[in-house]
């Protein structure tokens, strides 16, 4: 039971450092735009994301259940605790390397991805239906609707606002970049934080230290959500200033009107995949495509499309490279 407690306290750790991860990674994706059409300082857009965060994490837990429950079964003891550890490590070696790269990738699916990859391994029990229906799918239909909805958004503000003045109404949008950028942040930390709830959670079950609910749910307990939140609004305010500059300025140049329906369009996805369908997208993939949805209402010429390929490229990598790593990571843990 010692030897099983340790670990579980291990996981916890790792889990906790993927959220701090999480955070800087991802700080970019609430304040990328705000801080490129300068309606939000650096300093101030990173302390609103942070807050933001922290409050968005308890909003809800129906993707902490998705992933606690829903993605692959871990056995008891050593065995479940293992997978757990060498997903957490793969999706964390991702998220650094992508950081690294300046790559604006998805935390979720580096998850995700290590989940299946080292359960796979294991000869755990994976979920192929809700990978399916909870992952794939969002996956490819969240990035669709943020750029849809984006572009839609923009030419009606467009149309809109076509007699107005310009520099009042730049200003005006500033302003309500405001918001959405908290709204987005707000999101964020609903979506993101649970995948580290539910992480936590699945080793916590594994070691003896949580029970399953009599519907086959698994629950937060209050300290796990509390843990989740804290690190992620703190990996929020340590920043993610390479991946501003690719969401903020190398995709399109931005202006505060567009950067206002970008973000408010990405935060309205964000919220109906979490409360709605207890789905956990990517808050990259919408903000991404949601920024390339405004900038096409300029002029397609406008996007930087190879910028963008390169964006996408890393979203269809994130899966399999993650799964990838972890699976070797088991291995290795298997053979010491």
């Amino acid at each position: 039971m010692g030897a099983v407690l340790v670990l579980v306290a291990v996981v916890v750790v790792v889990a906790l450092v993927f959220d701090f991860t999480n955070g800087f990674h991802d700080a970019a994706n609430a304040i990328a735009t705000s801080v490129s059409t300068r309606a939000l300082t650096p300093r101030v857009a990173v302390a609103l994301a942070a807050l933001c965060n922290l409050a968005g994490a308890f909003l809800g837990t129906g993707v902490a259940e998705t992933i606690g429950s829903g993605i692959v079964d871990v056995a008891a003891g050593v065995d479940g605790l293992r997978v757990v550890l060498a997903a957490l490590l793969g999706a964390t070696a991702w998220n650094l390397l992508t950081w690294r790269l300046g790559l604006p990738t998805s935390s979720s699916h580096a998850l995700i991805g290590a989940l299946a990859g080292a359960g796979l391994v294991a000869g755990a029990g994976v979920h192929g239906g809700v990978l399916l229906d909870r992952v794939v799918v969002p996956m490819l239909v969240s990035p669709l609707a943020g750029f849809a909805l984006a572009h839609l958004a923009m030419a009606g503000l467009l149309w809109a606002f076509r007699r107005a003045a310009p520099g009042p109404t730049h200003r005006r949008f500033q302003v309500a970049q405001t918001v959405s950028a908290a709204a987005v942040a707000l999101g964020h930390g609903l979506q993101d934080a649970q995948k580290t709830m539910g992480v936590i959670v699945l080793a916590l079950v594994a070691g003896g230290y949580h029970a399953e609910r009599a519907d086959g749910g698994v629950g937060v307990p209050w300290w796990v959500q509390l843990a989740a939140a804290l690190v992620l609004a703190a990996g929020t305010w340590a920043g993610g200033w390479r991946i501003v500059r690719t969401l903020g300025r190398r995709i399109i140049a931005l202006d505060p009107a567009r950067g206002f329906a970008a973000e408010s369009v990405s935060a309205a996805v964000l919220y109906v995949a979490a409360l709605g369908f207890h789905a956990p997208v990517s808050t990259t993939h919408t903000v991404t495509a949601a920024i390339t949805g405004v900038g096409s209402t300029r002029r397609l010429s406008a996007v930087r499309w190879g910028v963008a390929r390169s964006v996408a490229l890393g979203w269809l990598l994130t899966l399999p490279a993650s799964a990838a790593l972890a699976a070797g990571l088991h291995l290795v843990m298997d053979v010491l």
